[in-house]
């Protein structure tokens, strides 16, 4: 298991520096007619958005054919709505969304369908819209592996602090109920003294547990359904005596999450590979840009559990990719 997540984890962060640093990859579309692709990103201030932005960008290089355009949504409903709108007005070829809140985005997804171009869906897909794609990975899993984790090390009667993401993104809430399902519902003798939505943002989750910390004797664990939102947290408490056992749960994988975990500061994450993520968007626009795809595509990722266990794994694939000197 750790020999393979090493060898995954190396193959995917070095991926896009490769391509950047060769310029061109070995393709079978290199003769095709130009594409227009445009990739919509939640919110690149955010480091997993960013991360995966990146990735895309990298990725491209690989289809000379495909002309990428990238645009920030930068969290905002309307923003994003917008360049959506703006897409189907300047008929791109294929769109890649990554969605900030799908039920705010679903009306406009839909008409992105009715003007008859593709589109695939990315962390997160958007459930119960016809005709789209999606390449994702299951956040009821990135939850799980943490919450089942966590079962047998959070203390009896602990005080937790619970940080979620936007409201109506799906990862959001599927990750929530992971929590609930495969921790909460088994632990009732666990408190939950404050849980706010930070909307993956760092210094959201700094705000609010400074106020729990003020409110509250002692926490034993910080529950976050992102790393960023989950170094937010920790850095409020950082050289803090007080909290020196705190546990604390993320999902991504970033290199933030990997050095605080390496450090012993950060208990665990689920790693979601923004790399691979980007690989396979990149493979399934290609499949429906040449027509080599069969009807609609949804693929998705593995996400395995990150621990002090198999953290150097990861970091030296971080230090062979460059991410971390």
């Amino acid at each position: 298991m750790m020999k393979r997540l090493r060898m995954i984890a190396l193959v995917m962060v070095l991926a896009p520096l490769f391509v950047v640093a060769n310029g061109k990859a070995d393709t079978a579309s290199g003769n095709k007619s130009a594409k227009r692709v445009v990739y919509i990103a939640r919110a690149q201030g955010d480091s997993f958005a960013a991360w995966l932005a990146n990735s895309i960008k990298a990725e491209a290089v690989k289809y000379p054919y495909i002309k990428l355009d990238v645009m920030d949504g930068e969290a905002n409903d309307a923003k994003e709505n917008t360049i959506i709108e703006n897409c189907i007005t300047n008929k791109y070829d294929l769109i890649i969304l990554q969605a900030n809140n799908g039920e705010a985005q679903t009306p406009y997804v839909e008409e992105v369908v009715k003007a008859g171009i593709p589109i695939i869906l990315t962390n997160p897909r958007i459930k119960g819209i016809a005709g789209t794609n999606s390449v994702d990975a299951d956040p009821y899993m990135q939850g799980a592996v943490n919450a089942r984790f966590a079962l047998k090390q959070i203390p009896h009667n602990a005080v937790v602090v619970v940080l979620d993401g936007p409201a109506g993104n799906m990862h959001s809430t599927a990750r929530r109920k992971a929590w609930q399902q495969e921790f909460f519902d088994k632990r009732p003798d666990v408190k939950i003294a404050g849980e706010q939505i930070a909307n993956w943002n760092k210094d959201e989750a700094m705000n609010y547990m400074e106020d729990w910390v003020q409110a509250n004797d002692h926490i034993d664990a910080v529950i976050s359904m992102n790393d960023n939102m989950c170094a937010g947290a920790l850095e409020v408490v950082k050289g803090n005596p007080k909290y020196k056992n705190l546990f604390a749960y993320g999902v991504d994988g970033t290199v933030e999450a990997a050095l605080l975990i390496q450090s012993g500061r950060m208990t665990s994450t689920s790693f979601q590979n923004a790399s691979e993520l980007a690989r396979l968007n990149l493979k399934v626009a290609d499949e429906i840009l040449t027509g080599k795809a069969k009807g609609l595509v949804n693929e998705d990722i593995d996400c395995p559990l990150i621990t002090k266990d198999n953290i150097n794994d990861l970091i030296t694939a971080y230090k062979d990719g460059g991410s971390i000197k």
